[in-house]
């Protein structure tokens, strides 16, 4: 029986219901509803349940989901940019001087050096390749371990040496026992596992990207949301999506048009599709937190809302500011937080993240602070505890490359998203392919596979020549 994931209204009932309590509305009477008619709770871990509900449970799903989000909010988190700005005391000002800030500043730092840079402010192409190879690596490290709970990945990498966490995960050593206790994830493990790794595979986490590149390719950064919706349609097929982007894409199909593609019974709209999608904004932005977060909006709202729009926004300002090659992490953190409402969820999550990671020597301290305080009431795909993560991640490993991707992974909750976005970021500041260790990049061969078409097999150099041209772009 075919159990399609992310779309069962059954399923989707009761996602709604915890995101109803974390965004401020009421839902206890259509919970009473649901529960009193036989419904259950969203599956812990799985996109779907394992049997399907009857046509009455169904159709009441449907109901209810609908009334959820006819709820009125206490909260004051708008998705509308022009809002969200006026909520933002400390948004970002256009840069001086061209893309790249002030005159002094268009010089790309690394090794005590200034290197020189295109009068447009463009980093030289080997950042923006050392950004891709960083993406793929977080991702990559962090993929046989998806979905595992914090122990088990903990448990598993000591087993083999491997913590704190230094290298790619290995299934030689592990006792067999322990394997069987928490198998790795089992679509990854044979492409994941550095005895099994033989170039970058294909995921979500890296197939955004590329169509981001395209988006740029076809639309330049004028591009609309119903663009984005588009491109979708036409490059991105239905099975390489998933939660919010999954709902949305079938709201497009249904007719609905964006962005109520991100808002009708889809209660994934503050996970972190929208963050996965947000690199490119910053990389083709540089020194312009503001530009970059405007364009993660527009691509972000067709799938998400409020906080899940925010994430975005923050991870693309974050890159853009990483993206004048003089700033460094924290610095580049303070941009990401300045186009975040400073009275939503996420700014306040990631106010106690990075102080945990300024207080504390030992970060799995951090860590297990971090999921006393969401674990219970969050999904482990939901953007909030995840942009956390990562900004305690780069803050406690001040922005050097292993140790920022390492503890995106070694934090649990959506590890392959969290190393991504985390090594895209810290290779961004590493600025140079050669920067990061060899035995990160060596196994991913220069090759990267994919669905999107035209990109399978593509270089991490040929990406980096292909967001060069579009930085660069008038």
């Amino acid at each position: 029986m075919l159990r399609l994931t992310w779309v069962q209204p059954e399923d989707l009932l009761g996602h709604e219901l915890r995101q109803a309590r974390q965004d401020g509305r009421e839902p206890s009477a259509v919970e009473a509803r649901w529960l009193a008619a036989g419904g259950a709770d969203a599956p812990d871990r799985a996109g779907a349940s394992a049997h399907r509900a009857s046509r009455y449970l169904r159709l009441l799903a449907e109901d209810l989901l609908d009334e959820l989000a006819d709820l009125p909010s206490r909260l004051n988190e708008p998705t509308d940019l022009e809002q969200i700005k006026a909520l933002c005391p400390e948004w970002p000002k256009p840069p001086r001087g061209g893309q790249c800030g002030p005159p002094r500043d268009c010089g790309y730092v690394r090794a005590g050096r200034a290197v020189p840079r295109a009068a447009d402010g463009a980093l030289p192409s080997r950042a923006y390749e050392a950004a891709w190879l960083g993406r793929a690596v977080g991702c990559l490290l962090g993929k046989p371990v998806e979905k595992l709970p914090l122990h088990a990945i903990r448990d598993l990498a000591r087993a083999t040496g491997n913590w704190p966490l230094n290298q790619y995960f290995t299934a030689r050593g592990v006792p067999a026992e322990l394997l069987s206790a928490h198998p790795w994830n089992r679509r990854s493990a044979a492409t994941s596992l550095v005895e099994n790794i033989d170039g970058m595979p294909e995921d979500d986490d890296l197939n955004y990207p590329l169509l981001n590149v395209l988006l740029l390719q076809r639309h330049g950064r004028a591009f609309t949301t119903a663009d984005v919706a588009q491109l979708w349609l036409d490059e991105l097929p239905a099975g390489r999506t998933f939660t919010a982007e999954r709902v949305a894409y079938r709201n497009l199909l249904s007719g609905i048009e964006p962005p109520h593609t991100a808002r009708h019974r889809n209660p994934f709209r503050e996970w972190v599709g929208a963050l996965i999608r947000a690199d490119v904004h910053g990389w083709t932005n540089p020194g312009d937190p503001a530009a970059a977060a405007g364009q993660a909006h527009r691509d972000a709202v067709l799938t998400h809302t409020a906080n899940g729009v925010y994430a975005a926004m923050f991870t693309a300002a974050v890159i853009a500011s990483a993206a004048t090659g003089t700033h460094d992490v924290h610095t580049c953190l303070r941009a990401g937080r300045s186009v975040v409402p400073p009275r939503s969820r996420l700014a306040a999550a990631v106010d106690h993240a990075i102080r945990l990671a300024e207080t504390h020597e030992d970060f799995e301290t951090v860590v297990d602070e971090l999921h006393r305080t969401h674990s219970a009431t969050h999904h482990w795909v939901h953007a909030i505890p995840n942009t956390a993560l990562i900004a305690a991640a780069l803050t406690h490993a001040d922005g050097d490359f292993t140790g920022s991707v390492c503890r995106a992974v070694s934090g649990g909750w959506d590890t392959d998203s969290n190393g991504a976005t985390a090594g895209s970021v810290a290779g961004l500041l590493a600025g140079d392919p050669a920067a990061l260790p060899d035995r990160w990049t060596t196994p991913l061969k220069n090759r990267l596979a994919t669905s999107v078409a035209g990109f399978d097999g593509t270089g991490f150099d040929t990406l980096a020549h292909l967001t060069h041209l579009e930085a660069t772009r008038p």
